[in-house]
């Protein structure tokens, strides 16, 4: 199937020539990094890296719009946000589409992650109203105190490829609603979303006539990102990644006693008991497995089914793979595109190869995809393996669908089998017990940051606030109350009176 890329140019992207967008104005770099398509291998376009010279004069700007953005009303702010949204609809389907073509994720999950971002902006424009704080009492006569929260300053955003929109979106509409400008650093291997992106919030601004600076783009590799973790000047760094590179970028904002949210990796078990609904567990399994090609930090990574269904299940699964098409992602009957790149192949390989040397056995089997319909070289098998919980292999992360599979005899077996990983982020119990379900909830069940009853461990709800425990780093973004790590929490002590007691009732007279 032929990739029609003219919805590029809808984008304000020109396919095979350089282009960048680093705030309002282009810079004139020397340096570009390709955009390669892992669909079929193409080159999409070049973009300009930011040097650092680039990425002070970024800075300098942000740092000049915080000082307007700041004093916006925050509904007004929201109004900018709600402007961006609608906009957002508007470009929906080539928006899409890029993020499909150039990621390797579903059409349809590319769409999906669009309607995330269009979500999270109506989510912030009601919060825009919403930017509480508490008032107390005081023990002083006269004396009135509260609490208030402001705007932190620049908050910088680091995001990974496998939600290449998504999720600089949760952060970035929340602060922005907070009064905070926001500096992003897309993965060098999406770029190009992060263009898209910035040019349709561009638009946005100089049609409100809104200083440049209030959104910037910086772009590059691990050394571009970091330049705003050692930065002072950068309030804020929301980092997605490894865990790896969140224990760097974690240390590296610490140093300079800067803040940090971490959203970081996830080894997801769902567990499956023998009150589940079969129905149920194969359509959360088999998409928490398989969808985006097994590269969520939410994505099923592991089943821990009772063993009295366990050949029942497992049999139940191998069945529902061979019905899962593999294809490009662009074609809508596909149900999994291809992994990120070829470096991801190989890791998929290694985890093949870790999973037969410590004793696991494959169920169903893996492999990569060859031929002309998988030319680009990333495509490959999802496939299930029967393993053993303390496998080195499984205590670690990999992005690819790859599935374990592993029985348990008591609900609080299972529940230590799940929580007995170093990460935290998601899980779920199939159960239509409301005991076993209310025992998993407590705080004797999930560890996990995500803890779900009769849905996977894939996604979530822009309401709720995302994030989990252990490696996975402690941050939350998105909903609920995630706003306030986007601020600053300031206690006030208003005295309206003519005298001045002192706390405690010390007295000192002058």
């Amino acid at each position: 199937m032929a990739i029609d890329t003219r919805f590029l140019s809808k984008l304000g992207i020109k396919k095979f020539n350089p282009g960048t967008i680093t705030g309002l104005k282009s810079f004139e770099s020397e340096s570009f990094q390709p955009s390669i398509s892992p669909v079929d291998g193409h080159l999409i376009a070049s973009v300009s890296t930011t040097s650092e010279k680039e990425y002070r004069k970024v800075i300098s700007t942000a740092e000049k719009a915080f000082l307007t953005w700041r004093m916006v009303p925050a509904p007004k702010r929201g109004e900018i946000v709600r402007q961006y949204g609608e906009a957002l609809r508007r470009f929906k389907d080539p928006l899409g589409r890029l993020v499909s073509y150039e990621m390797g994720k579903s059409l349809q999950e590319g769409f999906g992650e669009v309607q995330e971002m269009i979500d999270i902006c109506d989510f912030a424009v009601g919060l825009s109203r919403q930017l509480y704080g508490l008032t107390m009492h005081s023990e002083r006569a006269h004396h009135r105190m509260y609490e208030q929260y402001h705007p932190l300053g620049i908050v910088g955003v680091i995001s990974a490829f496998n939600f290449p929109v998504a999720v600089w979106s949760w952060n970035a509409m929340i602060a922005l609603i907070c009064g905070d400008v926001v500096v992003w650093k897309p993965s060098e291997k999406t770029p190009l979303c992060g263009v898209a992106c910035m040019n349709i919030f561009q638009d946005i601004l100089i049609e409100n006539e809104l200083p440049e600076g209030i959104v910037s783009l910086i772009n590059g590799d691990y050394r571009v990102g970091e330049m705003m973790t050692h930065d002072p000047k950068v309030a804020l760094v929301s980092a997605t990644g490894s865990t790896r590179m969140g224990k760097i970028v974690g240390a590296a904002v610490a140093s300079r006693f800067g803040k940090t949210l971490l959203e970081l990796g996830g080894n997801n078990a769902i567990i499956i008991t023998p009150e589940a609904d079969l129905k149920v567990v194969l359509t959360g399994a088999v998409f928490g497995a398989v969808g985006t090609a097994g590269q969520r930090c939410t994505s099923t990574r592991r089943l821990i089914i009772h063993e009295s269904i366990y050949d029942k299940v497992t049999k139940a699964l191998a069945k529902a793979y061979t019905q899962i098409e593999i294809g490009n992602p662009l074609d809508a009957k596909n149900h999994m595109g291809p992994l990120i790149d070829i470096q991801a192949v190989e890791q998929y390989k290694k985890s093949l190869k870790a999973i037969e040397n410590e004793g696991g056995t494959m169920l169903v089997q893996g492999g990569v995809l060859k031929g002309r319909k998988y030319a680009s070289g990333c495509y490959v098998l999802p496939c299930i393996a029967e393993v053993q919980n303390n496998f080195e292999i499984v205590q670690t992360e990999t992005f690819a669908p790859i599935l374990y599979v592993m029985p348990y005899k008591s609900l609080s077996e299972a529940i230590k089998m799940q929580n007995d990983v170093p990460q935290g982020l998601s899980s779920a119990i199939m159960t239509n017990n409301m005991r076993e379900a209310e025992q998993f909830l407590s705080a004797a069940g999930s560890d996990c940051g995500i803890a779900n009853v009769n849905i996977g461990t894939s996604g979530a709800e822009i309401g709720g606030a995302f994030g989990g425990e252990k490696e996975t780093g402690g941050g939350r973004e998105s909903g609920s109350d995630a706003w306030k790590v986007y601020m600053r929490r300031q206690t006030s002590t208003l005295n309206w009176g003519k005298d001045l007691p002192l706390a405690q009732g010390i007295t000192f007279n002058v």
